[in-house]
């Protein structure tokens, strides 16, 4: 790295930095995109966003104090370049592997990480959060959020863009548009407008004006009133979107966010501006990457890569999102009630052939989760059939319209919930760990957890034909074809065996946590340890009459699932069970009550002793425990 990167390899961390001139900042731009496309075509990563805001994330911290001033990154997936200039540059090759650097903010990381995020839409009611505490402190630093066209369509950032413009204090908002999403205002007059309103010369003469006629009796609020409207309109006539100034703020730009020489300069003079402040920049995802450039979708979240031509490496295999994206094209060739929605994923949920094939049935509403769940209520009362794609961890966004708006109306909406259980290198924020406890105790739902491609069929046939609403989890990765559970049809509440049933134990479990299970099996086999496997099929509802039955025949259950252990679904089995049988051991393997780092999903399922070692491990544990207090117990 040391003769590749010899500008960067002099900056350890802001210090080093600051000392930089301003001229060599463009040799530190091209060194730093390099260096993140070669870490990130080896660990996978977001790419795309990433390159999009060097130049700004550069301008960023030659403007402003970190940490005293406070930068804030929505998502967090566009941190990289901040990382590096932040003392990471050495650690930043470790990146989303375990035990390295998150591919996130993160608070035990680096104090320049002020905020953790990895959901969009956070970073403007984090800010003004912080511009609140420092009002009530009496300091003087800075508060900046940086936020993309995509976040803002997020309910929750225009909720606080209303209360920012309220307050009226000193918040900078850095809109990272890459997209075009808000129209971008051309023209000479624009530029000088936009730069001039920014002077500390136009913010005295304002502030002066105003308050020459708050001293005046009467007349002076009719005035200060008079020349908003007359700001407010000449605005709105020279510019195509006027958003901010209707929430407050002061807006400035666009500006090209590639171009260090002119956002440094107007980074300085917003800087003092006491309301609070929008600059809009433009950039461009991928920037400096051709394919990433051509191709920004297939590059805003990739594994590893060829540098060369972009390309990943493909498999013969299929993909959990793959079989569903087959199956719902299917059954919608067959129903044109049927409708598809996304939350602003629509080719990582595997909806883009959909669209291709049925666009008038098919709906982007943006990165807003609530809204499509309530949309597709809206849907199903008219009579149609949705499918919402939406990945695990942002489902939980919505809890309240699932209960509020689909459940407690009995509406036949049919949650898909991609990337269940441990998603791995982007960690804690996106593992889908949380679901079955979040939404098993919702009334009226029905929930389903597929182990292959023949489960994913039946499963995704059973919700489309079913009545009210029905959530499908399944995971991030490869679905299997064997047919180890084909041909048995769906019984409500009832799962099925694998396998003959010649155990003295029985190992309980959901979804594609099965087939780590199935191989536990096969090694304790080798120990004269022989099990039964049951998989559940339905998480919610389950037929208890049916279980009890089967329990019976056993006397210690195991029960393995791929989510927290509280508020499982295993707490639940054993509570119904050992009521019904108090003799009946229980033994329960899930994920532990913390929150899971990042690295690869075989890492973690280990860390979470949910490997098929593992498993087997703490089974025979379990038993040598139990047949000692056996022996204890009978005087042995």
């Amino acid at each position: 790295m040391k003769n590749k990167y010899p500008l960067l390899n002099t900056i350890q961390g802001l210090d080093d930095f600051k000392k930089l001139p301003e001229k060599d900042y463009p040799q530190l731009v091209s060194e730093i995109r390099e260096y993140i496309i070669d870490v990130v075509s080896k660990n996978g990563g977001h790419l795309a966003s990433n390159l999009g805001v060097v130049e700004l994330t550069i301008a960023l911290h030659s403007v402003f104090d970190s940490p005293r001033d406070k930068i804030i990154w929505d998502v967090g997936h566009q941190c990289y370049t901040h990382k590096i200039l932040t003392g990471r540059k050495d650690l930043f090759k470790t990146l989303r592997t375990y035990r390295g650097l998150s591919g996130f903010p993160k608070k035990s990381e680096s104090p320049h990480d002020v905020f953790e995020t990895g959901h969009s839409s956070t970073s403007i009611s984090a800010g003004l959060g912080m511009v609140a505490a420092r009002e009530i402190s009496g300091t003087t630093n800075k508060i900046v959020a940086i936020i993309g066209d995509g976040a803002l369509t997020g309910g929750m950032a225009l909720e606080a863009l209303n209360h920012a413009g309220h307050l009226g204090k000193n918040l900078i908002l850095i809109l990272n548009d890459n997209n075009m999403s808000i129209s971008k205002n051309v023209g000479a007059l624009s530029a000088y407008l936009s730069k001039l309103s920014a002077t500390r010369s136009y913010q005295h003469l304002r502030k002066s004006i105003y308050l020459a006629f708050q001293k005046t009796p009467i007349l002076g609020k009719v005035l200060i009133e008079l020349v908003r409207r007359v700001k407010k309109a000449m605005k709105a006539f020279l510019f195509n979107t006027n958003l901010f100034t209707d929430f407050g703020f002061e807006y400035v730009g666009p500006v090209d966010g590639h171009n260090i020489n002119e956002l440094i300069p107007i980074l300085k003079k917003i800087k003092d501006i006491e309301s609070p402040v929008v600059l809009h920049v433009s950039t461009c995802k991928g920037k400096g990457y051709s394919p990433a450039e051509f191709n920004p979708t297939q590059f805003h979240g990739i594994g590893a890569f060829s540098i060369i031509d972009g390309k990943v490496e493909k498999k013969n295999t299929i993909t959990y999102t793959q079989a569903f994206s087959n199956i719902i094209t299917t059954l919608a060739e067959k129903d044109k009630k049927i409708v598809a929605i996304s939350a602003a994923m629509t080719h990582g949920t595997g909806l883009d052939t959909f669209a291709k094939e049925f666009p008038d049935r098919f709906f982007d509403v943006g990165i807003c989760e609530q809204h499509a769940v309530t949309f597709a209520a809206g849907l199903a009362t008219s009579g149609l059939i949705p499918f919402i794609a939406i990945y695990s961890t942002f489902m939980q966004r919505a809890v309240d319209q699932v209960i509020h708006d689909v459940a407690l109306q009995k509406l036949h909406v049919i949650f898909c919930m991609d990337r269940s259980g441990l998603v791995g290198n982007d960690g804690e924020t996106h593992h889908g760990i949380f679901d079955i406890a979040l939404f098993r105790c919702i009334p009226g739902i029905t929930l389903l957890s597929p182990y292959n491609i023949v489960d994913m069929n039946a499963a995704m046939m059973y919700a489309y034909k079913a009545q009210g609403p029905v959530l499908i989890r399944y995971p991030r990765g490869v679905c299997t074809s064997d047919h180890l559970i084909a041909d048995k049809p769906y019984i409500p509440g009832q799962g099925v065996f694998v396998g003959k049933r010649n155990g003295e134990f029985l190992l309980i479990t959901v979804g594609s946590i099965l087939g780590n299970v199935i191989e536990a099996s096969r090694l304790l086999q080798g120990d004269n340890i022989f099990c039964d496997i049951y998989h559940l099929r339905f998480i919610k509802p389950i037929d208890f009459s049916f279980l009890s039955l089967i329990a019976d025949s056993y006397k210690h259950i195991f029960i393995i699932e791929d989510g927290v252990l509280n508020g499982g679904v295993g707490e639940h089995i054993e509570h119904r069970l050992s009521r019904q049988n108090p003799d009946l051991l229980f033994e329960l393997i899930g994920i532990p009550d913390e929150f899971i780092t990042h690295g690869s999903q075989e890492q973690l399922l280990k860390y979470c002793g949910l490997s098929p070692l593992d498993i087997a491990r703490k089974v025979k544990e379990n038993l040598k425990q139990y047949k000692s207090f056996t022996l204890v117990k009978n005087g042995t």
